[in-house]
């Protein structure tokens, strides 16, 4: 049993020299000493066949992100199709381009009341099946508006099944990360929760290849095989939830202990009941986590605002994930083909050709950043993401005015705000969009997680919705100055950040806690901390 679990170990600094000159390992660390003495004594196994089984879970529940990639991809893409564009009589700026996308993200506020009594009640699986099947109708609505006639009658058709599609992702995309993040390894908790939303990038890929290969095709087939690839990652999910273990904190707190130890034992004891990693989440499961909590009751929200530790909690939460949504990059994910309009590039190929390309450096780098996120920080990337995001956005201002000023002839401008629509995308992605699932879920406790999550989609919908709205009337009415607001926006959201967001990484998601109890979250999570260690990894003095 961990020395930290039985009795107070802080020292002074004259014990820790002592400590020193007795030949103990001294380490500075960032985060929890129990976290760090577990990792020494006992280091993860990440390959053993128990641990390769769980990863395949955890891929099942990526495709909750996949999914929701593949269908927020999907009007960029068929935004660029003229066949689609006829068929519907429709464009890809203005109001009608507003209201067809934004019906998605009302379907995803519409879900909140539903979000957290499905996956409190059903579990992290069934809210993940759940989803995935309303997806699936979803799906099926829009692939069934090429048998109506009437274009009226077929967009409306085809904007119920964005409603619906936007309805299951917010439960499917809630579901996702919390199951993710509750299974995983702790010590693997960053690097899979970032995973968990680069594989958006994965349904984006698909949705640009699939966009791209329609243009080549004749007729309705060119937009219709898009839209019933929609059913590709929800089918996953719904024909493999059977076979996953659910969450152990879920099992704890539904009265199935006995499940959950079962779970930390094979999955993160390597089958030893005697594993420190086992005791270690089994005493702080008992310490935590409430068995008659308000996750039990359906209607009862009062865990999200009860004291000042959960309402810094669910601030923190809805902040990031919010401004995730306004750095500009959706403007590049829904009205990629606006943009490109006014710096001259129409051809309908090269824009396809573009938005797939950008999907697929995004992809790369997203990778790169989520296996880095235990390693620089939370804090780190999102501050250098929304810095760097404001940063270009400050440069396709320039890039943009000086192209609309020569009269749409400086080709060099318009190059320069390609690339730098690139390097925007590259940056956000290694930044932002490993932390846009995995720290929402992070910050919040067990009781409040799942409807805190669905505080966090209605905050990620609502910023949609002005997205939706606004940037295509604005893209269409004043052009390049749109970019301004995002400069300006993107300076104000990293000092923010700055300010409020705590570091979670070297944290078991219980031992967060006390670091949302102290006065100052973002200072005590920051704080280094020195401990030493004897010869069996036992931590015994920490300063």
């Amino acid at each position: 049993m961990s020395t930290i679990m039985e009795k107070d170990i802080h020292a002074t600094q004259e014990e820790i020299a002592m400590d020193e000159k007795e030949g103990k390992t001294i380490k500075a660390i960032t985060g929890s000493e129990a976290f760090a003495e577990a990792y020494e004594k006992e280091p993860p196994h990440y390959f053993n066949a128990a641990s390769i089984y769980l990863y395949y879970c955890c891929f099942v529940a990526f495709c909750c992100s996949t999914a929701n990639g593949y269908d927020g991809s999907l009007l960029n893409n068929l935004f660029i199709n003229p066949v689609w564009k006829d068929f519907f009589h429709g464009s890809n700026a203005g109001i009608w381009a507003g209201i067809v996308t934004s019906l998605y993200q009302i379907g995803s506020v519409s879900a909140l009341p539903a979000v957290g009594p499905v996956i409190d009640n059903l579990g992290r699986k069934g809210g993940m099946f759940t989803g995935a099947a309303i997806i699936i109708i979803g799906a099926v609505i829009q692939g069934c508006t090429v048998r109506i006639d009437n274009y009226l009658t077929a967009t409306y058709v085809f904007g119920a099944g964005r409603f619906f599609l936007g309805f299951g992702v917010a439960i499917a995309a809630s579901a996702g990360p919390m199951y993710v993040v509750e299974v995983v390894q702790p010590a693997l908790r960053g690097r899979a929760g970032g995973l968990y939303n680069t594989f958006w990038f994965v349904g984006s890929i698909v949705a640009s290849g699939a966009g791209r290969g329609g243009l080549n095709m004749a007729g309705n087939k060119s937009w219709l095989i898009p839209v019933w690839l929609q059913l590709l990652f929800a089918g996953i999910i719904v024909t493999s939830i059977w076979i996953m273990p659910e969450s152990p904190r879920w099992n704890y707190v539904h009265g199935k202990q006995q499940a959950c130890k079962d779970f930390l034992v094979k999955y993160h004891g390597n089958g030893n009941p005697d594993s420190v990693w086992v005791a270690l989440q089994l005493h702080e499961y008992e310490e935590h986590l409430e068995l008659d909590g308000s996750d039990k009751r359906w209607w009862d929200y009062r865990a999200l605002f009860r004291d000042r530790a959960s309402r810094y909690r669910i601030g923190v939460n809805v902040m990031v994930s919010l401004w995730g949504q306004w750095a500009g990059n959706a403007v590049l994910s829904y009205y990629l083909s606006a943009v490109l309009d006014t710096v001259g590039i129409t051809d309908k190929f090269d824009q396809q050709n573009i938005a797939l390309g950008i999907a697929c450096a995004s992809f790369v780098v997203a990778v790169i950043g989520a296996s880095l996120t235990d390693r620089l920080g939370r804090r780190f990337l999102l501050l250098f993401g929304m810095t760097g995001c404001a940063t270009i956005w400050v440069g396709v201002t320039v890039a943009s005015a000086l192209f609309a000023q020569s009269n749409k002839t400086n080709t060099s401008a318009a190059k320069a705000t390609q690339a730098l629509i690139y390097i925007f995308s590259i940056i956000y992605s290694f930044s932002i969009t490993p932390l846009q699932a995995l720290y929402p879920v992070e910050v919040l406790s067990f009781e409040m997680r799942a409807k805190g999550m669905a505080f966090s989609n209605l905050a990620v919908a609502a910023g949609g919705l002005l997205n939706q709205f606004a940037w295509p009337v604005s893209l269409e009415k004043i052009g390049w100055r749109t970019y301004i607001i995002f400069s300006i926006w993107c300076f104000i959201q990293a000092g923010t950040i700055y300010l409020y967001c705590p570091e979670t990484k070297n944290q078991t998601l219980e031992e967060l806690d006390e670091i949302f109890k102290s006065k100052n979250p973002r200072k005590a999570s920051t704080q280094k901390k020195k401990i030493a260690l004897d010869e069996y990894a036992n931590v015994v003095h920490v300063l």
